[in-house]
């Protein structure tokens, strides 16, 4: 047993009993790798990363490799969901001397942590060479390396923003054109061949950007791409859920990961076209993406659980693939015909070993009452049958800026879900389970008034919160505090983002670590949308939705200036800046502060309102003057009845209480 026994983290405990004598990431390892003066060998992965267990079957469980590893290195394990802000730099480093990355991802450093050699996955003949080579070069060639290392930490400094100037409306409007002209017409997504990743971010921003322009090639760019991805294989045909992303470009065979992030985000992005459009298939992706993420991903403690794996007893998509025989052998002949022709299934398949990743191939939304029924009662037989094969294994630590995605995702379709009548049926846990996830982290996540990463059953993580955890989570407890209406929630989002300005900011710029975290080699500073939200543009969108919510002007005018220095990259950039550019929307639209003083929060009123919310628009629903809630200050309700007021800038229209006029004011 090395030193990875006691941690939270799922890849790390994966990696507990190799005869690696691991160090978890921390001071702690850098100053014994001084004291020994040898080189970190850093191994950075997560626990659903298909590459890193064949790197750790081949290499880290094998004796002699580790000798060598013992003996010359310090070798320090790393979970990059743990300590995003390490895999950052340490990615930067890879990616500017290899010209790529991924995960694995190994790097050698200096015992100050300065890399001076970095790749991703190596065979463990290479590697074990590679060992020798590098700790020949250690013992012969220290100056060379130790230049060496010092030159990459220059090279990825992070660069000061490049200017200062208000993001426009022109900018976001070039934005939302680029997009469209990377729209792949035949396929969908933002560009042609694959990898293709589900472009979420982006989405998010280009129907924030029709609501406001009326733009129907945006629109329909969104609603293509969210059409193909549904029926293609990187959504789970039989259980829900999103997988990682497709190795093709037709979005047919994915790499089988299901991450919480993905899912949060693409709950967002369906439940969002569902509300403007009222398309069926959004809507139905929308509601089993919530069913999804209640049934499969959340922990006994009311979080949600950070992913699935990519293999099933060491085999890619062993649980999800299906031939011909075995639908034959799960729902008999005449099903099996059908179930093969609905979802594409045929002899030859489309993957290995003439086996089919399901698709669907028909039209099932719009299809008749019975051919529904027929396809429900397959679902449901082929979950089964699947239920007994052998099941990817699932990292169920709690991070808390995914589940913070999760949280105003789901509190989005709940409103929404409420706000057309119930048509998915959701139950009263289910509906609960956006504020139980974020009494977890209000709970769990905090130890002497700092946000900590992670959790696993109940239990906190050492990794202190970095930026992008402080933002999600302000924004999480605002969407929360417009489900709920309780004014606790809007007290704790200011806490958070207080917090966030004092360590995050300095001289005008922002950093993704905290001004008293542990040193890296360099500070991050990465101000673009990847796979998740930039720390920036988190941040960004919180103060948005608290200043409209608070009306204290001072978190408008720190959003605007934060957002001030991507204003290029949103238009050069917009598959990059998706989250900063759909927070510059609501800021471009207001953003419209909706207020409904009413005794009944399931009046028509409050239905048409949610259901015609402007871009970025924010709504809370109470009695007039309820304490702790601004936006009720002095609204009282006319003649008894339910009253909304529609404001900018805590600036409102004239209220009213017909829901025709309601719905008239927030579309004009």
């Amino acid at each position: 047993m090395n030193r990875l026994g006691s941690a939270t983290s799922p890849y790390l405990l994966q990696h507990a009993t190799n005869p690696v004598d691991w160090w978890p990431w921390g001071d702690e390892a850098l100053a014994e790798a001084k004291r020994r003066d040898v080189p970190l060998l850093i191994s950075v992965g997560y626990a659903a990363c298909h590459w890193c267990h064949v790197m750790a079957h081949e290499s880290f469980e094998d004796d002699v490799i580790a000798a060598k590893l013992n003996n010359a290195f310090l070798p320090v394990k790393v979970d990059r969901e743990e300590h995003p802000d390490v895999d950052a730099v340490y990615m930067a480093a890879t990616q500017a001397m290899t010209g790529q990355g991924g995960w694995p991802m190994t790097v050698f450093a200096t015992p100050e942590g300065e890399p001076f050699l970095c790749g991703t996955y190596f065979p463990p003949q290479q590697f074990g060479k590679l060992l020798d080579a590098v700790g020949t070069a250690w013992a012969e060639q220290r100056e060379a390396i130790v230049s060496q290392g010092a030159a990459v930490v220059e090279a990825i400094a992070p660069p000061a923003p490049a200017g200062r100037a208000p993001v426009t409306k022109e900018q976001l409007d070039a934005a939302a054109d680029r997009l469209v002209g990377l729209h792949d017409e035949e396929f969908g997504g933002f560009g042609a061949g694959g990898p293709k990743f589900p472009p979420h971010l982006a989405m998010l921003f280009m129907l924030r950007n029709y609501q406001r322009t009326g733009d129907g090639a945006v629109l329909e760019a969104v609603r293509h791409t969210a059409e193909r991805m549904a029926r293609g294989g990187l959504y789970d045909q039989v259980d829900g859920g999103f997988h990682r992303y497709t190795v093709d470009g037709q979005w047919v065979v994915p790499h089988f990961e299901k991450m919480l992030y993905d899912n949060a985000l693409l709950l967002r992005v369906y439940t969002q076209l569902w509300r403007l459009t009222g398309d069926a298939l959004a809507g139905r992706i929308a509601g089993e993406t919530y069913a999804y993420l209640v049934n499969d991903m959340m922990t006994g403690e009311g979080g949600f659980a950070s992913a699935y794996d990519a293999d099933s007893e060491g085999v890619e998509g062993l649980t999800y693939v299906w031939t011909p025989s075995q639908l034959i052998t799960t729902l008999g002949d005449e099903d099996a015909a059908f179930a093969a022709d609905l979802f594409g299934v045929t002899e030859d398949g489309n993957f290995e070993e003439r086996q089919t990743v399901l698709t669907l191939a028909r039209d099932i939304d719009d299809a008749a009452p019975e051919v529904k029924a027929r396809w429900l009662s397959v679902r449901r037989r082929l979950s089964l049958a699947r239920a007994d094969r052998p099941q990817p294994g699932l990292d169920d630590k709690v991070v808390t800026a995914w589940n913070a995605l999760a949280i105003t995702a789901m509190c989005e379709y709940v409103q929404l879900e409420g706000a057309l009548g119930g048509p998915h049926g959701l139950t009263g846990p289910d509906v609960v389970a956006p504020v139980r996830a974020a009494h977890l982290l209000d709970l769990v996540h905090f130890v002497d008034g700092r946000l900590r990463r992670v959790s696993r059953d109940g239990r906190v993580g050492e990794p202190r919160g970095v930026l992008e955890d402080y933002g999600c989570l302000a924004e999480a407890y605002l969407a929360v505090h417009q489900l709920t209406g309780d004014p606790e929630w809007m007290a704790k989002a200011k806490v958070l983002l207080d917090t966030a300005t004092e360590l995050f900011t300095e001289d005008g710029r922002v950093f993704d670590t905290a001004s008293d975290a542990q040193r890296l080699v360099t500070r991050p500073a990465d101000p673009t949308d990847n796979a998740t939200p930039s720390g920036l543009s988190a941040y960004a969108q919180a103060m948005v939705a608290y200043a409209a919510l608070s009306g204290e002007p001072g978190y408008r005018e720190r959003a605007e200036a934060v957002l001030a220095t991507v204003g290029a990259v949103i238009e050069q950039h917009p598959r990059f800046a998706g989250y900063a550019a759909s927070a510059a929307e609501a800021l471009a639209g207001g953003p419209v502060e909706v207020a409904i003083a009413t005794d009944d929060p399931g009046d028509e009123l409050v239905a048409t309102a949610i259901r015609r919310l402007p871009p970025g628009a924010v709504i809370v629903v109470g009695e007039p003057d309820k304490p702790g809630v601004p936006l009720l200050a002095q609204r009282p309700m006319i003649d008894g009845r339910p009253t909304a007021y529609v404001c900018r800038g805590f600036v409102c229209e004239r209220p009213v209480t017909d829901p025709v006029e309601l719905s008239t004011m927030l579309t004009a």
